[in-house]
């Protein structure tokens, strides 16, 4: 296999394009194989779909029912891509269900292409493997919850950031605010917590004087204001009495809702406040939330230590530190979040953490090896690293009682063996380096 190379310049090695067509495959069978054994999924949701495919009133506004007396507790972005697919193939459990799979497989594809454009095919193959497969990515894109769409968006927005900062250029800034607009249109504040990151990598790591980075960030600003404002204003405006009820809320006001229930979210307190477990800094880590999406955390946090270090002495603009500062950024805020969130937190709203994860695991794999391949010190810190991360799905999966024994099995065999793949590098290439010393010879 050839070596890795960061950016994935110049013509792609055949592995690496079969690589990802057989992780493209994997991931569309995997979220759409038998879709309807879920029947109509969430109902709440379901129910808003089969009124969006009835009456075009419901679809805009995101009714409930199909008179439009009162809409769901959420923006209709996800709704209306789920009726559009109804409209067109007729409403079933499947035609819904299709576009959140496909939802699935352009995130997987995106995060594949972002990463290797900063750290590499082997990386990118990696990142997207682990992300397809981390067990509550398998649940969301099979699901009607917005939570499908929202990670797509915020992807494409990383995507626009990255270009962002690859060319100084304020269009492409200005459409990361725009995906984050309909992020927001998705589900709420959830949509600006990679805000942070993105703004830090770009003062960071943009290219030009810091005023006119600093300038560039009105383009995302007033995109986020347009796309995300425009269908507030216009039920905001709406009369009262020819529009449908705010769900969610007592002011019968999507306000409320944006700055009341979604803002409880961060904040507030509800009888629903502990389905997660208890908030503390190690919350993602347990029975609830440990088997959705903290296998590969612990690979991720060592990954993005390897880099920042590094990356140290690299100039500001280097796009390898910048990676890392996007990915780990958008790790770190996420725990955060998750790990202190009051009021109803479900597990499966972790799914937007899983891409930063799978991207630090997939990029820290390959940098852990190279530092194995530059100092001899370092050899075994891959195999350290995995070693500690290998028997989280064994783990995990154990510990987490609404994990099926049949789907615990399977994630145990088709993920748990995957971070050893990682030190293949290491392993094969002693032989051949150190010839027939007994030293170079010996695995251990």
């Amino acid at each position: 296999m050839a070596r890795p190379r960061p950016g994935g310049s110049g013509r792609r090695p055949w592995w690496a394009i079969a690589g990802l067509a057989a992780i493209a495959v994997l991931a569309l069978l995997v979220y759409s194989w038998s879709l309807s054994r879920n029947g109509m999924a969430n109902s709440y949701y379901a129910a808003a779909v089969k009124s969006a495919t009835v009456s075009w009133k419901a679809f805009f506004f995101g009714s409930l029912d199909p008179g439009s007396f009162i809409t769901i507790d959420k923006p209709p972005v996800s709704i209306w891509v789920m009726a559009l697919s109804a409209r067109l193939f007729g409403f079933s459990s499947w035609s819904m269900l299709l576009p959140q799979a496909l939802a699935g497989v352009a995130s997987v594809l995106i995060l594949h292409r972002l990463v290797r454009r900063w750290a590499g095919d082997v990386a990118a193959l990696i990142a997207a493997l682990a992300f397809a497969l981390t067990p509550v990515s398998v649940l969301i894109f099979r699901y009607d919850n917005p939570d499908a769409m929202l990670t797509l968006l915020l992807l494409l927005a990383a995507w626009a950031v990255w270009s962002a900062v690859e060319r100084g250029s304020t269009w492409r800034f200005g459409l990361a605010g725009a995906a984050l607009g309909f992020a927001f249109l998705t589900k709420l504040l959830m949509a600006f917590l990679v805000v942070p990151p993105f703004v830090v990598v770009y003062l960071a790591c943009g290219p030009g004087k810091l005023g006119r980075r600093l300038l560039h960030l009105v383009a995302p600003l007033v995109a986020i204001i347009v796309a995300s404002g425009w269908w507030l204003a216009v039920v905001e405006l709406w009369p009262d009495a020819t529009r449908p009820y705010v769900g969610g809320t007592t002011g019968n006001s999507w306000l409320d809702l944006v700055f009341g229930r979604s803002g409880g979210y961060l904040g507030g307190t509800t009888a629903a406040s502990n389905m997660s477990g208890d908030p503390g800094v190690l919350r993602i880590f347990n029975t609830a939330l440990g088997g959705q999406v903290s296998w590969f955390i612990p690979l991720a946090l060592v990954g993005l230590v390897a880099g920042l270090w590094a990356t140290r002495r690299a100039p500001r603009t280097d796009k390898k530190r910048a990676g890392y500062l996007l990915w780990g950024l958008w790790t770190l805020v996420m725990i955060g979040v998750f790990g202190f969130a009051q009021g109803t937190f479900h597990s499966y709203y972790t799914v937007v953490l899983a891409p930063a994860v799978a991207a630090l695991a997939g990029s820290g794999c390959v940098e852990l090896w190279r530092q194995g391949r530059g100092r001899p010190w370092a050899t075994w810190l891959l195999p350290a690293a995995v070693a500690g991360t290998a028997p989280g799905p064994w783990f995990f999966s154990g510990a987490s009682p609404g994990m099926p024994p049949g789907w615990r099995r399977r994630s145990q065999r088709s993920v748990g063996p995957l971070p050893w793949a990682c030190c293949w590098y290491e392993w094969c290439r002693w032989p051949r380096e150190l010839g027939g010393s007994l030293w170079g010879l010996s695995p251990y």
